[in-house]
């Protein structure tokens, strides 16, 4: 098979490595990988094949720089793996040319991307999501009310983040006390509604006071195309570390399954999702490639790739699910690489 080269868009991300070994270990082609960031010591300098940094996702010039890279990389295809680059990305993917864009179109990025659109959609679809409301900063303690503060935890959200960025759980009884030393540096610490209101001032930014959803942490990660999920399975999200899930499990649960074909359906969603639930609560929508579990005989990023530039059908790519196995488990760790300047 001829080879392939390919872009990582924000090629620091902590998934990046194992992504790229798995496009590496394909089992079929030789695959040229291609890394960009907007910051020199992303992880992808020394593990992808070039690396050229660029400006951020939605600063000017993002796009211009990609095709730049594309057309002296001749690159097959642009995989994004920040949320930050998708309506760029959406908006300018006619620029590319012969170049395929791994991204949903400009409508879906950004219903997912607003956090109060993606829960008037799912209130919409019949999906359940959190109690929220859309508001300004004088309006945050009348909402935490409205959603049983002082007697119950609620949580504050920007209507833009990725990453648990901004994410701050409202609660009476936070004891800033105890979490002066008790937890490390970088863990999200509580709040009491009466420090978040001192915080935000007058800030008119809006954000969302929210339902405080509770229970095991799930994800359905897929493939779609024109809204239809081809190929998929869910999974669990656990061991937190500073926000980042660090233990996986894959897992059998059609109802899962059916919760994301309405999302992907309501959306018209195209190539790499990924959807996440706390309990039985959808708190976000991914249009994007998110952490894998990998396997030997299923290797999603890769057959995602092959989809999107068709070498795969629909229905060859679905012929894949009966090797989902949910037995499969993934640990995530930190390892680091040396180098001389």
């Amino acid at each position: 098979m001829r080879p392939l080269a390919v872009l990582l868009t924000a090629s620091g991300v902590p998934g990046c490595p194992a992504l790229i070994r798995a496009l590496r270990e394909n089992g079929e082609r030789e695959v040229r990988l291609v890394g960009t960031d907007m910051s020199e010591l992303a992880i992808g300098r020394h593990f992808c094949d070039a690396f050229h940094v660029v400006p951020g996702g939605s600063q000017a010039g993002f796009i211009d720089a990609l095709i730049e890279i594309c057309e002296a990389e001749r690159i097959d295809a642009v995989l994004p793996q920040s949320s930050y680059e998708l309506l760029a990305l959406a908006e300018g993917k006619d620029r590319f040319g012969e170049t395929t864009v791994l991204v949903a179109n400009p409508e879906a990025v950004r219903r997912s991307n607003d956090k109060a659109e993606t829960y008037a959609l799912l209130d919409t679809i019949g999906v359940r999501g959190p109690a929220w409301r859309r508001v300004a900063a004088a309006e945050v303690a009348a909402a935490a009310q409205e959603l049983g503060y002082p007697d119950e935890d609620v949580a504050f959200k920007p209507l833009m983040s990725s990453g648990s960025r901004g994410f701050r759980v409202i609660s009476s009884t936070a004891d800033r006390r105890r979490q002066l030393f008790e937890n490390r540096p970088g863990v999200a610490e509580a709040l009491r509604l009466e420090e978040l209101v001192e915080l935000l001032g007058d800030d008119e930014t809006e954000a969302l006071v929210m339902e405080l959803a509770r229970g095991p942490e799930r994800t359905i990660d897929g493939i779609a195309r024109n809204g239809r999920i081809v190929l998929g399975h869910p999974k669990t999200r656990e061991e937190m570390r500073a926000g980042l899930a660090m233990y996986f499990q894959t897992l059998d649960d059609p109802a899962l399954m059916q919760v994301a074909a309405k999302i992907a359906a309501e959306l018209e969603l195209d190539h790499f999702f990924n959807i996440q639930l706390v309990g039985d609560a959808v708190i976000e929508i991914n249009p994007r490639i998110s952490t894998i579990i990998y396997q030997d005989d299923l290797n999603l990023p890769y057959l995602g790739l092959k989809h999107a530039l068709g070498e795969l059908d629909d229905d060859e790519l679905a012929a894949y699910a009966d090797r989902v196995r949910p037995t499969r488990k993934a640990l995530r760790y930190f390892d680091q690489v040396e180098w001389d300047s």
